[in-house]
């Protein structure tokens, strides 16, 4: 493995740090840690750290960039998954198994957040902020009073999406102008009916994203556009300008989005708020695929090192600030749960999420951070294609296989 790349064009006293709090409450509860570490600890170990914040589209580009230029910043967050393997072949993550054990992390963090953050046994990412799955919201008090109720099958669920639509409602809040918002619907058809091993097996080259289970999830969104359970101009709807969630607040009938939304709802509309509920994606009663199956991540966004030395050890006792009670107790204020053992939360949404990470069996990493960045990319545009019908399912599902094949190949051996 490469040696850790540098950052010229940053001072040797600063710690150069990208993220993506650019709005609330993310800036409170990213900047606390940074500004802990400065006001305690920067004197007496020379090393400042400078905190760039970029949108989450962006950010994704702009790190790319960086890194394709050779001028990756100290510290950065990321998604784990294919990208992080990556990164670490690289030479632009760093090796910190030494340090979580120096630090007493192990103690603090839950064993399956370090292993999403680990590669070949070794850990080379700190999971920061929430626990993060997939799931609907809805309006309590909307529901309750037209007598709505909470979906347990997917037959279930279209039939009261037929009833909104009747209602003059539309049933899905959905922006999907990134792609990413839209490949939640996919990811979670195709893990009800064929399971989470579909991707794994297609990513390790013994299986194939052209399979019932991928044509499936394909011809049920197309269906769903057809039948207007979706906006008008639902591709070009943005959710970094929080059109899902304006569809929400005025009237639609439920949003699929991160549990991360939860303290987006909480400080925003904090109406809103008081009424907000949350369930997981209904099942496949005839599937045979483990139907307790949450896709999300153990640890929403993650911090990897791209600096050795003096400088890596003053960067990760920044990140140690994360950890503590203090930090806990603010992300938990906000609506997030935190990948610390010690997490709690007498948020009802919250109770939500808890209740159903409790009784999944396992979590499917989003897609479009467990594959490769280059696959991940076109799973995106092509799913999104399924929301205009502009691509059928075969060939939406052939479009990714042949980006997984490509990989594959320029990566043999």
């Amino acid at each position: 493995m490469a040696g850790a790349l540098s950052c010229s064009a940053m001072a040797a006293e600063t710690i150069a740090f990208w993220d993506i709090a650019t709005d609330e409450p993310d800036k409170t509860i990213w900047t606390w840690a940074v500004d802990q570490y400065n006001e305690n600890d920067a004197e007496e170990t020379g090393y400042t750290v400078e905190q760039v914040a970029t949108v989450n589209d962006q950010y994704k580009s702009k790190l790319a960039v960086a890194m394709g230029a050779q001028q990756c910043p100290d510290m950065y967050i990321h998604w784990t998954g294919g990208p992080m393997v990556e990164y670490v072949n690289s030479g632009y993550a760093q090796d910190l198994t030494a340090l979580v054990d120096e630090y007493g992390l192990r103690d603090l963090y839950t064993e399956a957040s370090l292993t999403q953050a680990s590669v070949d046994g070794k850990i080379y990412a700190i999971p920061i902020k929430s626990n993060s799955v997939a799931m609907f919201f809805y309006d309590k008090a909307m529901w309750e009073e037209r007598g709505y109720e909470i979906p347990k099958t997917l037959t279930d669920l279209e039939a009261l999406c037929d009833q909104m639509v009747a209602d003059g409602i539309t049933p899905f809040a959905l922006a999907n102008q990134p792609q990413w918002t839209g490949s939640m619907y996919y990811m979670y058809l195709v893990a009800r009916h064929g399971g989470p091993e579909i991707i794994s097996a297609a990513y390790d080259g013994t299986g194939s994203l052209v399979n019932d289970s991928t044509i499936f999830a394909g011809e049920k969104i197309e269906e769903w556009v057809e039948k207007g359970y979706f906006p008008e101009g639902v591709n070009s709807l943005s959710p970094d300008n929080g059109d899902d969630r304006a569809l929400l607040y005025q009237g639609a009938g439920m949003m699929l989005q991160g549990s991360w939304q939860v303290g987006s709802i909480m400080s925003g509309n904090p109406n809103f708020y008081a009424n907000l509920g949350a369930f997981p994606f209904p099942i496949i009663e005839d599937s045979e695929a483990d139907q307790s199956v949450v896709v999300g991540t153990l640890g929403d966004n993650f911090i990897s090192f791209n600096c050795e030395g003096e400088k890596l050890e003053a960067a990760f006792k920044m990140v140690t600030y994360y950890s503590t009670d203090e930090w806990r107790d603010l992300d938990q204020s906000v609506g997030n749960i935190p990948p610390l053992k010690s997490a709690s939360s007498e948020e009802p949404a919250n109770q939500e999420i808890l209740n159903i990470l409790s009784e999944a069996s396992g979590v499917q990493l989003w897609w479009d951070q467990y594959l490769p960045a280059s696959v991940a990319d076109v799973h995106k545009s092509a799913s999104q294609k399924l929301f205009d019908c502009s691509a059928t399912p075969e060939e939406v599902a052939q479009e990714q296989q042949d980006a997984m094949e490509e990989y594959l190949a320029e990566n043999a051996g």
